[in-house]
């Protein structure tokens, strides 16, 4: 555990004055996060917001080295850095002193699941430094949390400009989970399943209008995924064609209507909690089109979903290649979408393999209207 700060009396940073820089706490909690993000990263992040002490948070889930939240705080200012660190060290300690998760990662078949990912996503020389000398994944103790690097993915997000734009956005998406988490059972496998498709539905159906640009779209990421985990039965195939046929009417029909609502303009007919996203959604857009169209976005030459791997140091990192600037718009969309899409899902603690279950049925029932769309308004 790092040592406690001394707390520092809070003076507000001058105004027009930047932010300090972000904090990164990583919390290695073998458990589902949920307990952890309602009850201990919620009312510390509100705390400290309404006390003046936060400009900017967001979490993710990750297993690296075991699975553990990571949280990033930017404090308001420099003044208010040692107060940020006091109470969040504090509320941190707290809560896994008294809610500790009690499953040992290296005790059961997790374990082996954790090392199958780390095998495929680290299969080069990137590895040795998470790695012990058994070859495996090093695992760090339960029930932990320490300060690490934050290393902005700007190969990811656009350069600066589109990773200033996603912590943005980050925020929005870390507040929607941290509301759901309070107020919808998503500890039922349905409920999260559910909530999850809807959400991709908004923001994919925000993105992307054109119908049969959203099914290719939809079909590639499953495709993505698909091919990331080769020969791993990770992502299936025959068992999402069983699921095609029970799945399709319900969710064909609400897929329709989200869209409607969305292309329509009258997001009043969507329930507050679609309405607030797609809100949202919009807005992220329409940022992203003015960045794009102004010149502010560059990408390396790849391309899809990726994971959280800041720290890397691959040989073709691609966070180290050199960015060119994009500005054909069509471009760009679907190349934010995925990893904007993907880091909601991760906060939900949808697995991949569910994500891209339901991004197969979502790409499906946009091409078979007939079996698709039944009951639709």
């Amino acid at each position: 555990m790092p040592e406690l700060t001394e707390p520092a009396a809070f003076r507000p940073a001058p105004e027009g004055a930047p932010p300090s820089p972000w904090l990164a706490l990583h919390i290695f909690y073998a458990a589902n996060p949920q307990p952890l993000l309602v009850h201990c990263v919620r009312p510390l992040v509100d705390q400290l917001t309404e006390d003046g002490l936060l400009s900017g948070y967001f979490f993710i889930n990750y297993w690296l080295e075991g699975p553990h939240v990571r949280l990033r705080l930017r404090p308001s200012g420099p003044d208010a850095e040692p107060e940020v660190r006091r109470r969040a060290e504090e509320a941190i300690s707290a809560f896994l002193k008294t809610r500790p998760a009690l499953y040992e990662v290296d005790s059961g078949f997790l374990k082996d699941f954790y090392n199958a990912l780390f095998d495929i996503e680290f299969p080069g020389e990137d590895r040795t430094r998470y790695m012990g000398p058994d070859g495996r994944m090093n695992l760090r103790p339960n029930n932990s949390f320490s300060y690490e690097v934050y290393a902005p993915e700007y190969a990811k997000y656009g350069g600066p400009a589109g990773v200033e734009l996603a912590e943005w956005h980050f925020r929005h998406s870390s507040d929607l989970v941290l509301e759901a988490y309070r107020s919808m059972n998503l500890h039922l496998r349905t409920v999260l399943l559910g909530t999850s498709a809807q959400l991709m539905m908004v923001m994919a159906s925000c993105f992307l209008p054109e119908e049969e640009r959203l099914a290719d779209y939809l079909d590639a990421y499953y495709a993505f995924w698909h091919r990331l985990f080769p020969g791993t039965g990770f992502i299936g195939s025959t068992e999402y064609e069983q699921a095609y046929a029970r799945m399709a009417p319900s969710l064909g029909a609400r897929f329709a209507q989200l869209r409607h609502a969305v292309s329509s303009g009258d997001l009043s007919r969507l329930p507050a909690f679609l309405r607030r996203w797609a809100e949202h959604c919009l807005e992220l857009r329409a940022k992203v089109v003015d960045l794009t169209e102004r010149g502010e976005l560059a990408f390396p030459a790849w391309d899809g979903p990726a994971r959280e791997d800041s720290g890397q140091e691959r040989p073709e990192d691609p966070d180290a290649a050199p960015l060119v600037t994009v500005t054909h718009v069509p471009a760009v969309l679907p190349r934010l979408l995925s990893p904007y899409m993907h880091m909601t899902n991760n906060r939900l603690h949808v697995t991949i393999r569910d994500e891209a279950y339901l991004a197969y049925l979502l790409g499906r029932v946009l091409r078979e209207p007939a079996g698709g769309r039944q009951g639709a308004s």
